[in-house]
């Protein structure tokens, strides 16, 4: 028998609050989300992109505290995936509908197709993830733009109204088009990098810490120019995350490898070849 240790009991069991933690951010997600649309329905813009951001973070934390716990569970998977068919389909629509759409039936539409591709997409995601033979690449990729980054994509608009006022990019149109477009990026089969999987050559590390340093400034200074240019990256790498995924899928000798060495090998292989001096 072996002896009990700080994260399991005599059974062998893990205790009840290690194994409830994560569900427990889950539900603080949740609850983070539906205050959301509480402010924007109040008018507190500030407050419900905040609390959709916080959604977010959370969301993110949840699925490592579980893997890192070892407390993953049927019903935390569930939770999870019903979570962000809320936070990040339902709220921010909901949030555009009150703000950007004038509450109009046409906007009113638009919502509704954005939140049922967002449902889609959770859907397929959780039966992918349970797909035994999917190749060992495609946990380096995300098939579609996953939910989180949806639902700050598609708050842009709303991001832009609250740091430079009514424009063009506040237009009802524009904004109707932009949350029809995000929605179909969901939806898609389009490939988008998983950067949980990424990791960070020591020698390149200062260089990060130093563009996150920057990240964080921009953030605390301006909060909407942060989203609005982070949100601007993040599909600028669509094209690399697509090229990256067709360039691995195609070398079965390189699924079993890590990410860094993948991009090491596609560096070795677009050097010229400098022909031998006699």
């Amino acid at each position: 028998m072996t002896a009990p240790t700080k994260d399991r009991d005599a059974d062998g069991h893990r205790p009840v609050g290690v194994m409830m933690l994560p569900s427990v951010l889950t539900v603080a997600a949740l609850c983070a989300g539906l205050t959301g649309v509480r402010f924007a329905a109040e008018g507190k813009i500030d407050l419900s992109i905040l609390l959709v951001v916080v959604a977010a973070v959370l969301d993110g934390l949840d699925g490592r505290v579980a893997r890192l716990l070892g407390a993953s569970t049927k019903i935390g998977a569930e939770l999870d995936s019903l979570a962000d068919a809320i936070n990040f389909g339902v709220t921010p629509a909901l949030i555009l509908y009150f703000t950007c759409l004038d509450g109009s039936p046409a906007g009113w539409a638009v919502v509704l197709v954005y939140v049922v591709a967002m449902v889609l997409r959770l859907a397929r995601f959780n039966t992918l993830a349970a797909d035994p033979t999917a190749p060992a690449y495609t946990k380096d990729f995300f098939v579609g733009v996953p939910a989180p980054a949806g639902a700050l994509l598609v708050l842009v608009p709303l991001a832009a109204q609250q740091e430079w006022g009514a424009g063009w990019w506040s237009n009802t149109a524009v904004v109707a088009v932009w949350t029809l477009f995000i929605g179909a990026l969901t939806v898609s089969r389009i490939p988008t990098s998983s950067f949980k999987t990424m990791t960070v050559e020591p020698a390149k590390a200062a260089g990060v810490l130093v563009v996150v340093a920057c990240l964080v400034a921009l953030i605390l200074t301006f909060p909407y120019v942060a989203l609005i240019v982070v949100s601007l990256a993040y599909l600028l790498h669509i094209p690399f995350a697509w090229r990256s995924k067709r360039w691995v899928a195609a070398r079965p000798s390189a699924w079993e490898t890590k990410p860094a060495e993948r991009r090491q090998m596609r560096r070795e292989q677009r050097r010229p070849v400098r022909p031998r001096r006699r």
